[in-house]
């Protein structure tokens, strides 16, 4: 089946990537949440990408009216799915809410539909009997989409293996690397390796081993890294990263999930809200001296 109409669900930091994306590959997207202030968050992402992307000289200035004239932002879920060949939900990483979110899309989308999840460390099964769909459920997982252009394809068993290749041939049209994860796996296979080294710094800052300064230090000289552990979490926004290492049982987890919640008390998620772990959007560490020898 030919994809076409694109959906989708969240317009935060990954779904406004993903929207975008999509529409620089030439498709007709519709954006949805429910609050008008998410889609503007979303419109805001994009034309700041969009800028970056024509300064770089990815893309001709006279090439974004014809982008964005693909978008089409909205608080009405019928019509946000309306006549889609394909949804894309990147929604709050708890299982709930996903859950009401795909019953809800599950029940109003045309048959024909395509579902697919962007969660990070949820599996699909938890949540894709609720969709009403499963065989046409799969996890569709994007990590920075214009830098890190890697999309994960994680079936759960009850996914129809015809998806997989109609998947892989989307991502390479979406300017991605499609990587098969075979079974269900929790964080797929780059978000398991980076939890082990996220869960490593988490231990030395809150057992005060190193500070945050050298424990990125550290890792930038050693593996001539343009950023640490802590900027790299700044990226990733803080409360997504709570969201995962609450939910770890170990004591180690638990007590780097209590210390991020205090980051996220204060609204301080990362670098979309312009404070984190460093400050926005100018970070010590992408200073140069940050780095050299004293």
């Amino acid at each position: 089946m030919p994809i076409h109409k694109i959906c989708i669900l969240g317009a935060g930091t990954l779904g406004s990537r993903v929207a975008l994306q999509s529409a620089i590959s030439g498709f007709e997207v519709r954006v949805y949440d429910i609050n008008q202030k998410a889609l503007d968050f979303g419109q805001k992402t994009m034309e700041k990408i969009l800028r970056q992307l024509v300064k770089a000289g990815q893309l001709n200035e006279s090439q974004v009216p014809e982008i964005f004239s693909r978008i089409q932002f909205t608080l009405d879920p019928s019509e946000a799915v309306k006549d889609a060949d394909f949804i894309n939900e990147n929604v709050t990483e708890e299982v709930d809410i996903k859950k009401k979110v795909w019953k809800q899309f599950g029940e109003i989308a045309p048959e024909k539909t395509l579902f697919t999840t962007n969660t990070s460390y949820l599996l699909p099964s938890m949540f894709a009997e609720e969709s009403g769909r499963p065989a046409k459920f799969c996890a569709f997982h994007f990590h920075d989409v214009f830098y890190s252009r890697v999309v994960d394809i994680m079936p759960h068993p009850g996914t129809d293996p015809v998806m997989i290749p109609m998947l892989e041939e989307l991502g390479r049209k979406l300017n991605q690397v499609p990587v098969l994860v075979k079974k269900e796996n929790p964080g797929y296979i780059f978000n398991t390796m980076l939890m082990a080294l996220i869960g490593a710094a988490g231990k030395l800052l809150t057992r005060e081993v190193g500070s945050i300064e050298d424990i990125d230090r550290s890792w930038m000289v050693n593996f001539h890294m343009q950023m640490g552990p802590f900027g790299i979490l700044d990226s990733i926004g803080l409360d997504t990263a709570w969201h995962v290492t609450h939910k770890m049982p170990d004591a180690a987890s638990q007590a780097f999930a209590s210390l991020l919640k205090t980051y996220i008390d204060q609204g301080k998620l990362g670098e979309k809200t312009g404070e984190g772990f460093y400050s926005y959007p100018n970070p010590i560490y992408r200073n140069p001296d940050f780095v050299k020898e004293t």
